[in-house]
């Protein structure tokens, strides 16, 4: 039996579609940049890398969770990001893992996106199906009174700016369903089913 054969038998079948999806996948990305285009492919390359991977989660998993924050200031201003892969202002969050719970999962992004450590626990406000959006998937919106921002994180490949915002004065392009859960979690409405 070859090294190879061994590898294989080792990894099993989910673990060679695994290899191989990433063989191709790395293959492609490659061939893209390499394009007379150059760098000038980022913006529909994380489209196209974001509904490849919506596709393979659709799959692999048949349900996603995403966590999202409402961080409000002593004044009641949100937080909001703007990221550089999808238009709009929208809450900081992303995926839960499938190692994490919601709750983890949110405190590690406030970190990662915006630089905010969480004191004491978020409290939940709702949990919406986002179908329209992404079939399958579900965010768990957070409200976070309690934290600190030691130092506001500049720039980078991911977040493109972000800021706090009154409800009257909220940012032009602000994605509608968080204008929406602004207006539930500030009026103390009921949280809607769908995102």
């Amino acid at each position: 039996m070859c090294a190879d054969q061994r590898s294989t038998l080792a990894l099993g079948r989910a673990g060679v579609a695994y290899l191989t999806c990433q063989r191709y996948a790395n293959r492609f990305k490659r061939r893209l940049l390499a394009g007379p285009w150059g760098n000038a492919t980022t913006v529909p390359l994380a489209k196209i890398v974001s509904r490849g991977l919506q596709r393979y989660w659709r799959v692999s998993r048949g349900l996603t969770l995403g966590a999202q924050g409402c961080v409000l200031d002593a004044g009641n201003r949100v937080l909001l990001i703007r990221h550089t892969y999808r238009p709009g202002w929208h809450f900081p969050g992303g995926g839960v893992e499938k190692t994490e719970s919601a709750e983890f999962a949110l405190i590690r992004e406030l970190q990662e996106e915006a630089g905010i450590i969480v004191d004491g626990r978020p409290k939940l406000f709702g949990l919406y199906d986002n179908n329209r959006l992404f079939p399958g998937d579900h965010v768990a919106l957070y409200v976070v009174r309690s934290w600190r921002q030691p130092s506001v994180p500049p720039p980078n490949r991911e977040i493109a700016e972000q800021g706090f915002f009154a409800a009257s004065a909220l940012p032009a392009g602000i994605h509608q369903s968080t204008r929406l859960r602004i207006e539930e979690i500030l009026r103390s409405g009921a949280p809607a089913e769908m995102w």
